[in-house]
C-alpha cells in the first residue's frame, strides 16, 4: 500500500530550535563544519571548505526529499533562524514501517540543547507520518553526547550491534536506539 507522506518540507518548530529545508544561507554553516574531526567522517558534508561543494551539499539535501530517501533539514536556532547544524528522517525501510534519524550540531553550537531538541522535533513528526511506526537511530558507543540525548527524548537502548557499519577504513560498533508511539506516550524513561 503506497504511503501518503509531505510532498513539501515543513516547518516544524521545538524551541529551542526550528528544523527547515536548506537554504542557499546555509552555505556558511556547511563550510564551517569541513574541518569537524567527525561530521564529514560520517556524513556527506564535504571536506574542502569551498562554497561550491557547500552549495552542492546543500543541492543534496533538497533532492532526498525529491528522490524519496527522505527528509533533511537544515536544524536552525529557533529565536535567529541561524543554521546550526542538519537533522534527518531516512525511510529505507518504509515499507516495513521503519524510518531512520540522524543528526549533526556544528560544535561552537553544541551544549545549547540543539541535539536534543532536534532529536525529539523530528521523531515526533516522524512518529505522526502515515505508515512509520517506529524510528531508530544508531550511535557509536564512544558518543555519549548522542545517546544521552536520544535518552532524554524517550529512545530505548535495544542493544549494541558489534561491527555494524563501515566509518572510514574499518567497522564500527554501534548503539541501536528505537522510539515507538508508546514511548512517546510514556514519556522519557518511561519505557526503560
Amino acid at each position: 500500500m503506497p504511503q501518503t507522506l509531505p510532498g513539501e518540507m515543513p516547518v516544524i518548530t521545538r524551541p529551542p530550535v526550528a528544523l527547515r529545508a536548506f537554504r542557499d544561507e546555509d552555505v556558511g554553516l556547511v563550510q564551517s563544519v569541513a574541518g569537524d574531526p567527525l561530521i564529514p567522517f560520517i556524513t556527506t558534508v564535504p571536506t574542502s571548505g569551498n562554497a561550491s561543494d557547500a552549495r552542492a551539499y546543500i543541492e543534496r539535501q533538497h533532492d532526498r526529499l525529491a528522490s524519496g530517501a527522505g527528509y533533511s533539514f537544515a536544524v536552525t536556532d529557533a529565536v535567529t533562524g541561524e543554521a546550526v547544524g542538519q537533522a534527518g528522517l531516512w525511510l529505507r525501510n518504509l515499507d516495513d514501517g521503519r524510518a531512520s534519524t540522524g543528526y549533526w550540531i556544528a560544535a561552537r553550537f553544541r551544549k545549547r540543547h540543539y541535539a536534543t531538541a532536534a532529536l525529539e522535533a523530528i521523531s515526533l513528526w516522524g512518529l505522526s507520518l502515515d505508515g512509520i511506526s517506529r524510528v531508530e537511530l544508531y550511535v557509536e558507543p564512544w558518543n555519549e553526547g548522542s545517546w544521552r540525548a536520544a535518552e532524554r527524548v524517550g529512545y530505548v537502548r535495544e542493544g549494541l550491534l558489534r561491527s555494524w557499519q563501515q566509518v572510514g577504513a574499518e567497522r564500527r560498533d554501534m548503539y541501536m536506539y528505537s522510539l515507538l508511539p508508546e514511548d512517546v506516550a510514556a514519556g522519557p524513561g518511561g519505557h526503560r
